[in-house]
């Protein structure tokens, strides 16, 4: 019978301490609430990288100073989306990490 009583009793107690770790139904909303605000950034990010991306490509399609000159402007906004894309990612990283 002591036997039998401990063991509901033990029972009973891990079956309390596991409900205790459980996060809180605000807890759950505040974690939701930063997932969707990191994903509204990386979004925010991406769009202004497209939005450069158009508008070196706008550029370059009517760049008239020379085969030259226009590869060095093409290969320098190149280099500039790549920079961007980079920053970016790393941003993207330390967000998720944050929460």
């Amino acid at each position: 019978m002591k036997v039998l009583f401990t063991t509901l009793i033990a029972v009973l107690a891990l079956s309390f301490s596991a409900q205790a770790n459980e996060p809180t139904t605000s807890e759950k909303a505040k974690n939701m609430m930063e997932e969707t605000k990191t994903e509204a950034k990386k979004a925010g990010r991406a769009t202004k990288r497209m939005a450069k991306k158009a508008a070196h490509r706008a550029e370059e399609a009517v760049c008239m100073d020379g085969d030259m000159k226009c590869a060095a402007k093409k290969a320098g906004n190149r280099i500039k989306e790549g920079t961007d894309a980079t920053v970016d990612k790393a941003k993207d990283v330390k967000d998720e990490m944050s929460h």
